[in-house]
């Protein structure tokens, strides 16, 4: 079982930055997708940004050049740097792991947090 606790988000104007973090109950390294989805009222969830077992770190297009993931491995937390926000930029974001079982994969979400642009 794998806890996701996310931290961070709340109001900021176009142009702004917010940091988000997700502390994760297990060691991120033992994690084989370990990312951020985010969904606007009335839409689906869809990908911002996520590491897969390769190390890589894919973000959407919509994101790209704005946003940073990071992740501490010490401290068992990736983060979210999001630069240059824009109002489309705003939906609950939702941590989101994997980890890979004897049986399959497990997938893990956080609870969400809410960020919002606006003037």
């Amino acid at each position: 079982q794998v806890q996701l606790v996310e931290s961070g988000g709340g109001l900021v104007q176009p142009g702004g930055s917010l940091g988000l973090s997700c502390a994760a109950s297990v060691s991120i390294s033992r994690l084989k997708v370990f990312g951020w989805y985010r969904q606007a009222a009335g839409d689906e969830r869809v990908l911002v940004a996520v590491i897969l077992g390769d190390g890589i770190i894919r973000y959407a297009d919509s994101v790209k050049g704005r946003f940073t993931m990071a992740g501490d491995n010490a401290k068992n937390t990736m983060y979210l740097q999001m630069n240059n926000l824009k109002p489309e930029d705003t939906s609950v974001y939702y941590c989101y792991a994997v980890q890979r079982t004897a049986s399959g994969n497990d997938e893990y979400w956080g609870q969400g947090t809410q960020v919002t642009v606006s003037s």
